[in-house]
């Protein structure tokens, strides 16, 4: 409940900041066609995403007799979590992760790595796989899609404003106001963007350990993901993908900022405080 109510006021900051902007350039008309393209582009993206990146990350769908470990975990998780059950796909990659996509419940696929599928044990495999399903129970792919709206209509606000006579004549003599559409307004639509993700993660690293029962599975899992990730860093795949993926496999500058994960450590504390308050309440 509590990252649902980050997410609703991290959303609402983002949605009154492009509605701010709007009225600073001069009324509705560019914010409202900055939103239709942006929201073009990402409707797009949400309605394909499965095709375009299991496509990109090369992934083939499994089977129960294709990769028997796999789908029976997967699908012995999605009975409990009262889901559809989703495709299945495995990625020839050694680097260890793996990730949630699809519009619905309804059409929704997960995979994982090769490298995943030999650096864990079941339970922890078990806990990666139920926080996949979180993601798809949560929906959090149509609120990643919601967000990138707003974060990208913002962008193209602070563009029409530097190539176009939108603001008044006293608002350009105001080097303020045009500081904060051009680079201010971008900069923290990106940022606001970047704390949604982050608190979506934590959202599917409880829903998660709900699913499998074992939040120390996750936990010992997240782990030997940054390990394994540190050691074997996804070099073909985007960037843009990373918070998709249940641990960032790429590396660069400013992470801790504009990372789309919170911290391995926090994850894992959390996860190992939910698992005492349930051993707790098992035992009471």
């Amino acid at each position: 409940m509590q990252n649902n109510v980050k997410t609703f006021l991290l959303m609402a900051g983002l949605t009154a900041l492009f509605v701010w902007i709007g009225g600073e350039i001069g009324g509705q008309q560019g914010a409202i066609i900055a939103f239709i393209l942006a929201a073009a582009m990402n409707f797009y993206s949400y309605w394909f995403s499965d095709k375009l990146v299991l496509h990109r990350y090369k992934a083939s769908e499994v089977g129960p007799q294709d990769n028997a470990r796999l789908y029976r975990i997967v699908q012995d998780l999605t009975r409990r979590a009262n889901l559809p059950m989703p495709r299945v796909f495995l990625i020839p990659d050694r680097t260890p992760n793996a990730f949630a996509t699809g519009r619905n419940p309804k059409h929704a696929a997960v995979a994982a790595t090769e490298g995943i599928l030999q650096l864990l044990n079941d339970d922890e495999l078990q806990g990666v796989m139920a926080h996949e399903l979180a993601h798809v129970k949560h929906r959090d792919i149509l609120t990643g899609t919601i967000v990138a709206t707003l974060a990208g209509a913002i962008a193209m606000l602070g563009q029409i404003t530097r190539y176009s006579s939108a603001l008044s004549q006293q608002k350009r003599q105001n080097p303020i106001t045009l500081i904060i559409i051009l680079v201010g307004a971008p900069l923290a639509a990106m940022l606001i963007r970047m704390m949604i993700s982050r608190v979506r993660e934590y959202s599917a690293d409880a829903g998660g350990a709900e699913i499998s029962g074992k939040p120390l599975g996750l936990a010992n899992a997240l782990r030997k993901l940054q390990q394994g990730v540190a050691k074997y860093p996804m070099t073909n795949g985007n960037p843009a993908h990373s918070h998709m993926f249940i641990v960032n496999p790429f590396f660069g500058g400013l992470q801790k900022l504009f990372s789309t994960h919170p911290p391995i450590e926090e994850r894992i504390k959390r996860l190992e405080q939910m698992s005492k308050t349930m051993a707790y309440l098992a035992t009471s």
